[in-house]
């Protein structure tokens, strides 16, 4: 297993980093089971371990935790929080309130005392970006964290709160945890360049768009009937994305591996990439993905994906990226109606 420096941390990872998300109800129910897939990845060399607190509703922490028991000084894991953990409007969101709520439940499930890398799990627009990073700082100096990150920030939101880290003595943002794969490059426009631009390191989710880059998804075939589809139902069954799918089958064909490999090479090959996130449900789906782990892409094969999906583009987003408000709320987009009439 390839490691890596997680940018400027000092802090060595896997190009591989375990993500736990279908641990528990969410796709894996067997404890047992998913304690066994943790192991094995450990045993092959992945140090890197994702989860967080809104997966399973604090389930799958618990299995994290159950299975770095013993082991806990070998793995990175990190964690987030943001996400609705009940319906307490205030066990959500990013307010000192809650971060420093959160952080001690995490840390209890995980069964340690700190956090290597503890996450902003989505952009907040409803809290000051200070007020994140003055908890978050206080946790650092704590001994609780040893790095903070966020997840799914736009570029000028990086920027910001890079420059309120220093206007204010605030530990700064050390990753970020963007959605990246063949058919979602948008972040090659500007998240990326950004994250080299302050050295974060940056840890990638859905590296197989969803599963559309398992080739399980094929164009004019039958639906499956499962969670998954009905969870991001738009982004499996779009047509343009599989129109992609079916030139990067052929592609992945000529090279001699799956499109699987194929895709989670692809990912690891930006420079700017630090790892990229695995999420198998099974032991069968984690030892394929193991397989592939040392692949590596020449620039032929690089030149011909982005024939097929050029750099910086999405295919449309997926289901469930972050959209910011700006795109969500009609007013912030419209002027109202009786300006408009003046206009």
């Amino acid at each position: 297993m390839r490691i890596r420096k997680l940018g400027r941390t000092g802090i060595e990872v896997s190009a591989y980093c375990l993500g736990t998300m279908m641990f528990g109800k969410m796709g894996n129910p067997d404890h047992d089971d998913c304690v066994r897939m943790i192991h094995r990845a450990l045993d092959a060399g992945i140090n890197f371990v994702d989860t967080a607190d809104v997966y399973g509703y604090s389930e799958t922490e618990e299995i994290v935790g159950k299975a770095l028991k013993g082991r806990r000084d070998e793995v990175v894991p990190a964690t987030k929080f943001n996400g609705p953990m009940g319906e307490d409007p205030n066990r959500s969101g990013s307010s000192r309130r809650w971060v420093v709520q959160a952080v001690e439940g995490s840390l209890k499930r995980l069964q340690t005392d700190y956090i290597d890398v503890y996450q902003i799990h989505h952009p907040d627009p409803h809290t000051d970006l200070e007020e994140t990073l003055s908890a978050l700082t206080d946790l650092v100096r704590a001994g609780k964290v040893r790095a903070i990150g966020s997840s799914n920030l736009p570029a000028s939101d990086i920027v910001e709160a890079q420059w309120v880290s220093r206007q204010r003595g605030q530990h700064r943002l050390r990753t970020e945890q963007p959605t990246y794969s063949i058919l979602n490059r948008g972040i090659e426009r500007e998240v990326l360049p950004t994250c080299r631009r302050f050295g974060l390191g940056v840890l990638v989710w859905s590296p197989l768009a969803m599963g559309l880059l398992t080739g399980r998804y094929r164009k004019n075939a039958p639906r499956p009937g499962n969670a998954r589809v009905q969870w991001v139902s738009r982004h499996l069954t779009d047509e343009r994305k599989l129109d992609a799918v079916e030139q990067l089958l052929t592609l992945a064909e000529e090279t001699g591996h799956s499109l699987t490999h194929v895709a989670m090479a692809f990912a690891t090959s930006h420079p700017d990439v630090t790892a990229a996130i695995i999420g198998p449900r099974t032991m069968d789906q984690l030892d394929d993905l193991l397989v592939g782990a040392t692949l590596t892409l020449d620039d032929d094969i690089l030149d011909k994906i982005d024939a097929i999906v050029p750099p910086g583009t999405d295919i449309s987003p997926l289901d469930v990226s972050y959209v910011p408000p700006s795109l969500t709320r009609t007013d912030l987009r419209r002027r109202p109606a009786h300006e408009r009439a003046a206009a």
